[in-house]
Parts: C-alpha cells; sequence; structure tokens
C-alpha cells in the first residue's frame, strides 16, 4: 500500500499559549499566515469551526455567510489547500452554559439548531461536506438536573434537524467522556454509532476519534478506531496523545505512549484508511513553554512521526508476525515490535 496520507490541522492549533491559569505567552499569528504555514509545513488540509472562518456568524444571513465562506476558500484554494470540515461552536456562547442540544430550555435548544444551520451554510461555502459536532457541554455536573432520556432524544431530533436542512452533509459525531462538563451524554465512538445508526439518514452520520479522549475513557484509541473503520463510519480522526487520565492534553502524537500510537497507525493501516481520501488530523497544541519562533514544532513533529510509523508498520515481518500468531506466542511477538520500533536487531 503505497497510497499517500493527508494532513490537517485547525486555526486553534496554532495558538498564543493561554491556558486557564494564566495568560498569552506568545503574540497571535494573523489567519492568512496560519494558512501559509499550513501548506509549508506539509499540510493540505484546514480544519474550522464555523466561527473561526466567519466571525459572528448569528448576525449573519444564509447568503451572507456563504459569501463570506467563499472568501475564505479563495484563500485557501490559493494555497492549494482544502476544508477539512466545520464544526459548530456552541459552547464558547453564553447562551450554551447548560449544553446546546441538551439544554432544559427549549429556545436554548432551538438556538442550537439554528446555529448549526448557519454552521452548515459556512460550510457549504467552504466546499465541504463533512460537519463536526463535538458535544462539548451535551452533559451534565449533575446528573439529577437532567433527564438523560430526554437529553439522547434531543441529541437526535438536532442530528435530524441538520440532515433535513442539508441533503448532502456528513454529520461526524466526536465523543469525550468528560470536559467541559463532569460527564457527557455521548463518551465514546459506540455511544456515538449508535445514535447514528437512529438517525434519519444512518449513512449520512459517522464518527472523529481523538485519540487524547479515548484515552481519557481509559479505552484503547485503536480499538476505538477500528470499531468505528469495521463498520465504516470513520470519517476523521484527531491524533494526539495524552499523559494519563486527566485534562485533555493535547500533546503531540506518539509522545506520551510510542506503542499506542504505533497500533493507531497500524489499525489506519490495515484498514486503508488512506484509500478513503480522507483526512489525518492533528489536534496539538504547543507546550505553554515554547518559545515563539519555535511553536509549531508540535506539528512538524506529529506529522513525521506519524509517516515514520507507517514505514514501521509497513515494513513489519509479515511472516514473523504470522508465525507468532500461528504458536501463540505473543511473547515473542511483542518483543518483535518493541526489536522493531527500537531497530533493535
Amino acid at each position: 500500500m503505497t497510497t499517500a496520507y493527508r494532513f490537517s490541522f485547525g486555526p486553534w492549533n496554532i495558538h498564543t499559549g493561554a491556558d486557564p491559569f494564566g495568560p498569552e505567552v506568545r503574540p497571535a499569528i494573523a489567519f492568512g499566515r496560519k494558512v501559509k504555514l499550513c501548506r509549508e509545513l506539509g499540510f493540505q488540509a484546514m480544519q474550522f469551526h464555523d466561527d473561526d472562518a466567519v466571525p459572528e456568524p448569528e448576525k449573519k444571513t444564509p447568503a451572507q455567510l456563504e459569501k463570506a465562506a467563499v472568501e475564505v476558500r479563495k484563500i485557501l484554494e490559493a494555497e492549494g489547500l482544502a476544508a477539512e470540515f466545520v464544526a459548530p461552536r456552541l459552547w464558547e456562547n453564553p447562551l450554551g452554559i447548560d449544553g446546546g442540544y441538551t439544554a432544559n430550555d427549549p429556545a436554548v435548544r432551538h438556538w442550537a439548531i439554528e446555529r448549526s444551520k448557519k454552521a452548515i451554510d459556512i460550510a457549504r461555502g467552504l466546499g465541504t461536506k463533512l460537519m463536526v459536532l463535538w458535544l462539548a457541554r451535551e452533559g451534565t455536573y449533575i446528573r439529577e438536573s437532567k433527564n438523560a432520556l430526554d437529553s439522547h432524544k434531543y441529541l437526535l431530533a438536532a442530528i435530524n434537524a441538520m440532515l433535513e436542512y442539508d441533503k448532502e452533509i456528513e454529520i461526524a459525531i466526536e465523543p469525550k467522556p468528560n470536559e467541559p462538563t463532569d460527564h457527557a451524554y455521548i463518551p465514546t465512538i459506540g455511544h456515538a454509532l449508535a445514535l447514528a445508526s437512529q438517525a434519519a439518514d444512518p449513512s449520512r452520520v459517522g464518527g472523529l476519534i481523538e485519540t487524547a479522549h479515548a484515552l481519557l475513557a481509559g479505552l484503547d484509541p485503536s480499538d476505538e478506531m477500528a470499531f468505528a473503520l469495521s463498520l465504516g463510519k470513520l470519517w476523521s480522526v484527531h491524533l494526539n496523545d495524552q499523559n494519563g487520565l486527566k485534562f485533555d492534553e493535547d500533546k503531540s502524537f506518539g509522545m506520551a505512549n510510542l506503542r499506542a500510537a504505533y497500533n493507531q497507525v497500524r489499525i489506519l493501516e490495515l484498514a486503508g484508511y488512506a484509500e478513503s481520501g480522507r483526512y489525518i488530523g492533528l489536534d496539538v497544541k504547543a507546550l505553554r513553554t515554547q518559545k515563539a519562533g519555535a511553536d509549531l514544532r508540535h506539528l512538524t513533529n506529529s506529522r513525521q512521526l506519524f509517516l515514520a510509523l507507517v514505514e514501521k508498520v509497513r515494513t513489519f515481518d509479515r511472516k514473523l508476525e504470522q508465525q507468532c500468531v500461528a504458536d501463540r506466542d505473543y511473547e515473542a511477538l511483542e518483543m518483535a515490535v518493541i526489536a522493531h520500533l527500537m531497530g533493535l536487531k
């Protein structure tokens, strides 16, 4: 298999280093510069929240949204880039403090759906059919504060409303078990695809798996990917890494769990993911301690390591693997994998 992988990242992945405990530590970089950097770093597409592409989308009509997005598309295409997806950013609006699609207030649920339709208008202008739903505040801090039976029905209704609004869009649900909520309603890809199966058009609803989100759920990211891939439902990935069960760190891919990174690449290779034409998204962030001028290494390092692991997967001794499996000698197989990763003879 020689098909080349295509890579993407979002504008938020080149950032100022601000966090909940401190201010910016690096100067902001203008969007136009980020687009040029995307191409210069060897990426083929950018990911977008709705307001990354078109600021203040709720103040614009559908026609105005699409027109503004077309202008952004021209900027991308001038650099040979595409837009991978658009995601409605509900969680930063004060209206979404109790969730958007699952809020107790029906007026807020209506707002969330209407905001999502605007994101679809933007996606249309950008030239992408893929919508990503990260259900950031669709959960609770106090379980008794919502009726979970109703909440799942509200989520399904919102997805159906989007599918009805545009007959061509695809929706990829991005699961995460916690943060910013205490407990999210759709914590794993199994939950996401179960919900997808009940949609008005299940063929247009799939999933996006993020490494760190799977690790936060105590799961193996490669197995989560395998589950979605086996159903033809893995429509994007956010590769990064995570140092234990804590906040979502978005570390550079493979920097904390090299063996787990190898297995994620291995399952993508086994499934022929590159041949699908879908992107390898890198949702990674520079360390807060990284100085300006050296704050893009998280992107280049992640892409470099991914491609190095592709080579490791493709050059692993398949005959040895088959023999170890036939002999049920998994200790030998494990050592063979480690030796291959370390370059041992």
